[in-house]
């Protein structure tokens, strides 16, 4: 058994842990050492003790991490460990980075440079533009993005990246086998391919409850800041930020309407000091990662190519659902002439509409 095949299986060990591995490491000097050790020998080890001592050593009797190795190399999965040095230098210095990582995909130095958008799993309208919006911009400007794969805010910053083309690394509450919720498969799989899907978990490891606010000191640990779009006040959105406030990363967060009960999280997090963030301008100068790589489309902007109507009807709406009434009625325009002009928003896919003759920007 080599020093990577005894992290995976400490890592395995129930009530471990990276803060107590390393407290056996640091006493005993080598993991050979930690596997030959007597029980009187780790209970001894302060953060270990007489009750966890027994435990430890039965684990390590009774782990068989053979069908764990066979499953890393037939899906073609990487693990990293905290003393290799490619291991995340973010994700490194805080004060218990995970003893291994599973990654399929490839993490590069250069994410580094990374930014988390984390948020409601239950976004608005609203919320999910938002969060769309800002991992695009910050990919187009060369910033990796990072979230966790869940519904909502975490999903649409992810599209963002991938739309622009850039980087995301997605971090896991489950195993890479256990991809939760299932229907973000598909997507799990293009960010595979377009930077790396992460998980301290074992292969097998089910989306229980517990892992996720646990997952959330890598996704605030992997980054610079943390943006949170839109959080409910008991949202785990808001252990994320905990987690960045405690590593000493920068926290942002999304103003929101202020009676959104998904906005109830971020707007008290700006009353707590956290910064302000409309768009990634706001997060790029606080974090000094200087001026954009790549000119950003954002959504502000006026499309090209609108005639005089076509730029009325389009200035009249927002990333919130309008009747066409209001429009009517705001444009003075005739109904035949506002459904021309909205359909031919529709089909450029500048304008979505929705239920009951809502439209809002795409």
């Amino acid at each position: 058994m080599d020093d990577r095949e005894r992290l995976i299986s400490l890592n395995m060990v129930e009530g471990l842990g990276s803060v107590r591995t390393r407290a056996l490491l640091e006493k005993l000097g080598s993991l050979g050492k930690i596997f030959k050790a007597k029980e009187k020998e780790l209970a001894g080890i302060d953060k270990i003790g007489p009750k966890l001592a027994p435990k430890i050593l039965r684990s390590i009797k009774d782990i068989d991490i053979g069908p764990e190795l066979e499953l890393i190399e037939k899906n073609k999965v990487r693990v990293i460990t905290f003393l290799d040095r490619d291991y995340p230098e973010n994700l490194r210095n805080i004060y218990d980075p995970p003893v291994v990582l599973y990654v399929k995909g490839e993490i590069l130095s250069r994410d580094c440079m990374a930014v988390a958008v984390v948020g409601s799993r239950r976004a608005s309208f609203y919320g999910m533009q938002t969060s769309e919006r800002m991992g695009f911009e910050l990919a187009s400007r060369g910033v990796t993005v990072v979230s966790g794969l869940a519904r909502g805010i975490d999903s649409k910053a992810h599209k963002g990246a991938l739309r622009a083309k850039g980087r995301t690394l997605a971090v896991l509450g489950s195993g890479l086998l256990n991809i939760y919720p299932e229907e973000h498969l598909e997507l799990a799989e293009e960010i595979a391919m377009s930077g790396a899907v992460i998980s301290e978990f074992p292969m097998m490891t089910i989306p229980d409850k517990g892992n996720f606010p646990k997952r959330n000191r890598i996704i605030s640990g992997l980054s610079l800041g943390v943006v949170v779009v839109e959080a409910a006040k008991k949202s785990g959105a808001l252990i994320t930020s905990d987690c960045a406030m405690e590593q000493g990363r920068d926290v942002f967060a999304v103003p929101g309407k202020v009676d959104s009960v998904t906005s109830k999280g971020t707007n008290a997090l700006i009353k707590q000091g956290a910064k302000l963030a409309e768009t990634a301008d706001d997060i790029l100068e606080e974090l000094d990662l200087g001026a954009s790589r790549v000119p950003v489309d954002a959504s502000s902007n006026l499309p090209p190519e609108l005639d005089k109507l076509e730029t009325l009807v389009y200035n009249l709406l927002t990333s919130d659902p309008r009747h066409i009434d209001e429009l009517l009625e705001e444009s003075r325009l005739g109904i035949p002439e506002m459904s021309r002009i909205l359909l031919d928003l529709e089909t450029r896919k500048l304008v979505k509409q929705l239920q009951g003759k809502n439209f809002m920007r795409s």
